[in-house]
């Protein structure tokens, strides 16, 4: 018989840190800390398997949960000397969420639950404290209300605040037990206005609403939101994690608070966190008071008056050191804890594998692998490939002028610039127009995942380091300051007062998220350098990986840049990205004009020079790395002018009439130029260009290769071949043209022509083509574009529809179709290497930085990858633990 719920506690657990598919992350490492004998409020795990059940027969339960669920509760209960709902004997319980993946304030979270008109008075006389009991039984009116019940908690705080004022307070803690119990009449008065129905008194109705509330919570827009953002299946599910209740808020003995075992920002091995004196779990990452620091040294760092841990709670403190170092020693990873001191007792309510920076992960994972924690493997493993994308951002060049107006805490590293927007839809509209955005708020919620996706940067007034903004925009990537206290915000009014200063929708500031600081306009950036740690992982990584990584570039400097990130030659140059500078489309323009091929060679004539500078200057930048040049690929109406304006003007440059040229655009214009004349097509339709294009390459080897010392290698490459007899074609004249260089050099040029898999045909004939080609190229843009039927530049208007409608899992333009596409990726490599043995195989579309795309190109025995040059090294990273984890 399926179990269901799984029980920890009193020294002992019915699961483990291995059961983390079934018990979610969190469920799993309760289970582990109470393995090890840590202290661990007792209580149970119901599984991801009956979320899926939840889902698959009409949010309904498995016929035995609720009683396997009634026995958990009492052995909750036999623990800690307690019963659920018995007031003589009160066991309050929490109730959390608890995926396999973390997905810090996704979804939802009850405390305090089991608390009514007569249990609180129950807990008041326990505690022999009646003010902390109705604080927490407000506390759980407004949050049960809330995640359950659908009434918002804005209506709650609305309450709370017109309170304080008509009392006088300033903090909630200044409010006493009989204040308390007049907002919690009003609370209750509000819960029945909105709903119709009185607050729940039943404590087991409670605990199943709150059940209910958590597996829902599973599919909510910001939830669903995450999942697509980090790659999270829908299918996993999330377990429900059932607590018996400790409290931080009984006053100056206890307390609640956050950490990390290292700096998740910089990766120092310093304990990093912060914690709130006579406070619950949710008041630190709210923002709603300022948290103190945990350790003496930060709080000096800080510059805090408030006393830290260390000082005011010494020995919960060293009893905590201890548990977060044997943690790490344990997980061997950087742990992200949280925990509740109620009365001077230390309680531990999670430990997961913390979500840390680039920078901090690669700091991290080289330490641990000098302190003997990992081997260089797993240290390779460790980093997130895509993550690297975040120390190849601009940072403020340090001798900018700075107009600072307001200083928050440094969240997340890195800097933005930006418009000002105030909400989080603002925020997408603006990335919609290509225009970049700041989203500024008082506080995130998790509601506000897509704004703070689609903006370059985060600024909040309020919250600390482990803030939802700060842990969300740690994981995305993003610059964040937060709790930046001088700075108000209003919403109504659009505004941003700064100083003196106000600021308004469509301003433009800059973050500094090293720093904190905010600053009024655009701001100089600087390119990053990579640290030292960089340096040791890529080493790592590059001894572990079998496939080469190359750059997908057609000028120096992205050749140069490419170089400097650790590219093994370039995988693809676009000529045609060539032709557009101002110097050349005129001859360009006067080529595709010519009526007569003697007219055309003219005009290539000139281009001739211009081409071979291009590809000597490539050559010489690769110094004997291997470099493949595409032939021109794009249809011959895109060099054409396209308003009346153009077509004026460049009439008159060429000294023909304007109705010519207008007349030779409309001839050239085809009704899908993405399947018309071009590629290949071209330079059977028009050897010449070929012609000229083969002889540039060639003269440049030859001058490049006396040049640097070093013998080129040219790789031509035709594209978008779909008939063998094409490739003879346009191979018999670069052949002829090789020939000729080599003739008039006097000097032999190694070289090779192979072709660019872009089409299904080519895929299902790759082994007759491979009779001619030496080399294939996966143009996985055209590739995919092809096999679905579907236009890359009007996909984006049903993809994402797809997607949320599960139709589709990723967007194949960003991840490779692995059943489709990928199959005739397979294909093509079996049937090429079966006709050509040792036949050399790569893949140059966007695909070749994605790392689950390059993982499928590792399995599949490609040669290389090759990619934009800021993603060589989440390419060398990604080839790397694709060739770890198949054995390499």
């Amino acid at each position: 018989m399926t179990k269901w719920v799984y029980g920890f506690g009193g020294g002992s657990a019915e699961g483990n840190a291995g059961d983390r598919n079934l018990l979610g992350g969190k469920g799993a490492n309760l289970a582990e800390m109470c393995g090890l004998g840590l202290p661990v409020p007792p209580g149970f795990t119901i599984t991801t398997a009956v979320c899926s059940w939840y889902y698959a027969n009409g949010r309904t339960y498995p016929p035995q949960l609720r009683e396997e669920v009634a026995d958990a509760l009492e052995r909750i209960g036999a623990i800690s000397g307690r019963r659920f709902g018995d007031p003589e004997r009160l066991l309050l319980v929490s109730v959390r969420s608890g995926a396999r993946a973390s997905m810090p304030g996704m979804m939802d979270t009850v405390l305090n639950l089991g608390l009514n008109d007569r249990t609180v008075e129950a807990l008041a006389r326990d505690s022999g404290d009646a003010r902390f009991a109705y604080d927490s039984y407000r506390r759980f009116i407004q949050m049960y209300s809330d995640v359950v019940l659908g009434v918002a908690h804005e209506h709650f705080e609305e309450i709370l605040e017109e309170e304080k004022a008509r009392l006088g307070h300033e903090l909630d803690t200044d409010l006493s037990a009989a204040e308390w119990q007049a907002i919690i009449a009003l609370y209750k008065a509000k819960v029945e206005e909105e709903l119709g129905s009185p607050f729940p008194q039943d404590p087991g109705e409670q605990l199943w609403g709150a059940i209910g509330a958590v597996f829902s919570s599973w599919m909510t827009p910001r939830a669903v939101t995450y999942r697509r953002l980090h790659d999270i299946p829908e299918d996993w599910g999330t377990a429900v994690n059932v607590q018996a209740m400790v409290f931080g808020n009984m006053g100056d003995s206890s307390a609640t608070g956050v950490a990390f075992t290292r700096n998740p920002s910089t990766g120092e091995k310093k304990l990093y966190g912060e914690f709130l004196v006579n406070a619950q779990g949710e008041d630190v990452v709210a923002g709603i008071r300022t948290p103190q620091n945990l350790t003496e040294e930060a709080r000096i760092e800080a510059g805090s008056d408030k006393p830290s841990m260390e000082k005011a709670m010494p020995e919960a403190f060293a009893a905590f050191v201890e548990i977060a170092d044997r943690l790490e020693r344990h997980y061997r990873d950087m742990q992200d804890l949280e925990f509740t001191i109620e009365r001077g007792r230390l309680w531990m309510l999670q430990t997961r594998a913390g979500k840390r920076t680039a920078k901090a992960a690669l700091k991290i994972a080289v330490d641990m692998v000098a302190e003997g924690l990992i081997s260089k493997r797993e240290a390779v493993l460790r980093v997130d490939p895509a993550s690297l994308d975040q120390l190849l951002h601009p940072t403020i060049d340090p001798g900018a002028q700075r107009d600072v107006i307001g200083i928050g805490l440094p969240a997340s590293p890195g800097a933005a610039t930006g418009e000002i927007v105030f909400t989080s839809d603002e925020a997408e509209e603006m990335r919609a127009q290509n225009r970049k955005a700041i989203l500024v708020r008082v506080e995130t919620s998790p509601e506000d995942i897509h704004g703070m996706h689609a903006a370059e940067g985060i600024l909040t007034t309020r919250g600390g380091m482990t803030s939802h903004a700060a842990v969300v925009a740690r994981g995305m990537g993003k610059p964040c300051v937060s709790g930046a206290g001088s700075l108000r915000v209003d919403y109504r009014a659009g505004t941003l007062a700064a100083l003196g200063r106000t600021f308004r929708k469509g301003d433009v500031i800059t973050i500094d998220g090293a720093s904190g600081q905010v600053l009024k306009g655009a701001v100089p950036m600087l390119q990053p350098e990579l640290s030292g740690d960089f340096a040791a992982i890529m080493e790592w990584a590059d001894e572990t990986r079998r496939m080469k990584v190359r750059t997908n570039a057609e000028t120096p400097a992205d050749a140069r840049m490419a170089r400097s990130f650790g590219a093994e030659g370039i995988g693809l140059c676009r000529t045609e990205h060539m032709f557009f500078d101002d110097e050349r489309i005129v001859a360009v323009r006067e080529m595709i004009l010519s009526d007569a091929e003697k007219d055309r060679r003219a005009a290539l004539a000139k281009l001739l020079p211009m081409q071979r500078g291009d590809f000597r200057e490539l050559f010489e930048i690769m110094a004997g790395l291997p470099v493949t040049i595409r032939l021109l690929d794009p249809p011959l109406h895109e060099f054409l002018p396209k308003t009346e304006a153009e077509i004026a003007e460049v009439a008159a440059a060429m000294g023909v009439p304007a109705d010519r040229l207008r007349q030779r655009t409309e001839a050239l214009h085809e009704f899908n130029p993405m399947l018309g004349h071009r590629g290949c097509r071209l330079a059977v339709s028009y050897p010449e260009i070929a012609e000229m294009q083969a002889r540039a390459i060639f003269e440049a080897a030859v001058e490049a290769g006396r040049t640097t010392g070093s013998p080129v290698v040219p790789e031509v490459m035709v594209p978008l071949v779909g008939v063998t007899r094409e490739l003879d074609f346009v191979k018999a004249r670069i052949d002829a043209v090789a020939r000729a260089v080599m003739e008039e050099a006097g000097t032999k040029i190694d070289y090779m022509v192979g072709t660019m898999i872009e089409l299904p045909r080519a895929a299902i004939r790759a082994d007759t083509i491979a009779a001619s080609a030496e080399f294939f190229s996966f143009g996985t843009n055209d590739l995919t574009q092809t096999t679905f039927g579907i236009s890359r530049d009007d996909a984006s208007s049903f993809l994402e529809t797809y997607r949320q409608k599960g139709i589709i899992e990723r967007d194949p333009f960003v991840t490779l179709d692995v059943e489709g596409v990928g199959e005739l990726v397979r294909l093509a490599a079996q049937k090429g290497r079966g006709a050509r043995p040792g036949l050399k195989l790569g893949i140059c579309g966007e695909h070749g930085g994605d790392p689950a795309s390059i993982a499928f190109c590792e399995e599949v025995g490609l040669d290389y990858v090759s990619c934009s040059p800021f993603r060589v090294p989440i390419a060398r990273l990604a080839a790397a633990q694709a060739a770890a984890r198949n054995g390499a």
